[in-house]
């Protein structure tokens, strides 16, 4: 099995979704011109099951925050790693992490997003 996903959750005000949004859009594309094959983020919309953790308790969100749920796929973790050092060095990066984290209007708070690299255990394609 081959590929390698960096996989993510966190809470996004929900007044400030559109905004996150867009720069996601932008996001996704730089992750993609720096080797990523494939980006992905969605919003949460049936996050509780009885008798597990729901990612809202996971990273402790609020009534008046949505979850996005996300994973950006590589062809191995060696070109995940080249990727992410690619992207930190961006100036684009830079400046749409700072629209993100301006204190005053707070969109992205990293200290309450859930990351992780992943290697395939198990994997079926669609039909």
């Amino acid at each position: 099995m081959a590929n390698y996903i960096d996989g993510f959750v966190l809470p996004i005000p929900k007044n400030h979704l559109e905004e996150y949004r867009s720069v996601a859009e932008t996001v996704a594309e730089i992750w993609k011109e720096h080797g990523a094959l494939a980006y992905f983020e969605y919003v949460g919309e049936d996050l509780k099951l009885e008798g597990t953790r729901s990612f809202p308790e996971a990273v402790g969100a609020n009534d008046n925050e949505a979850i996005v749920f996300g994973w950006v796929v590589f062809d191995s973790k060696e070109m995940r790693d080249l990727a992410n050092e690619r992207v930190v060095n961006d100036p684009r990066m830079t400046d749409l992490i700072a629209a993100l984290t301006n204190p005053s209007r707070l969109v992205f708070d990293a200290s309450r997003m859930v990351y992780g690299g992943f290697e395939p255990l198990v994997k079926s394609s669609e039909r």
